[in-house]
């Protein structure tokens, strides 16, 4: 029969296995966000790829936008339609063409407060966004998922996202932060409304 001490260390690496397994990948079917199950990107989502259990790979992004990560950039263009998905880090972005799952990071601390209902307010919706009316540099940006001089802030914000209000409190600001990656920062730089700068 096990002694009190046997039975304690099992239950103690019984908890140490699970913990690990569940590290080990996202893994899962996420629940529906209700009211988000058939809904329209209103901006570009970028993120990065990496490798998980079992050969598969796990699609990222983040309200810190990733807008160009080392390796393994990808980005879904606006207007895809998706299904969001709950998720204990933030939530999911299903694409309702191609059935990629995406793991979104949220903070929202650094987005000054902002609900991920709030959130996901802004960067989707029930409808597609008109781009018709922006410029061609705007609609080319956008496009490749860049920032190029010129852009106006609303063809940026849908070319890389809303920037993290921690370091963007506002809209208004003429300078504008993102993240390359989870350690390098970029900004962007506005006069008169457009794109002069970006480093």
């Amino acid at each position: 029969m096990p002694t009190k001490t046997t039975l304690t260390a099992m239950a103690v690496t019984l908890v140490l296995l699970f913990g690990l397994l569940g590290c080990a990948g996202m893994g899962g079917t996420p629940t529906p966000y209700e009211g988000y199950t058939n809904v329209y990107l209103q901006n570009n989502i970028h993120g990065y790829t990496k490798a998980a259990r079992g050969g598969k790979t796990e699609y990222i992004a983040s309200y810190a936008n990733y807008v160009q990560p080392d390796t393994g950039h990808f980005f879904v263009p606006v207007n895809t339609a998706v299904s969001v998905g709950k998720y204990r880090g933030g939530f999911t972005l299903t694409r309702l063409d191609n059935n990629q799952l995406i793991y979104f990071e949220y903070r929202a601390g650094n987005m000054g407060g902002m609900s991920v209902e709030e959130y996901l307010n802004l960067i989707t919706g029930p409808q597609k966004v008109a781009l018709s009316g922006l410029s061609a540099t705007d609609r080319k940006g956008i496009t490749e998922g860049r920032v190029l001089s010129g852009m106006t802030k609303k063809g940026v914000r849908v070319a890389w996202g809303y920037p993290a209000r921690h370091k963007t409190p506002s809209l208004e600001d003429n300078v504008w932060t993102y993240w390359r990656n989870r350690w390098v920062m970029k900004t962007v730089r506005f006069s008169n409304g457009k794109v002069t700068q970006v480093q």
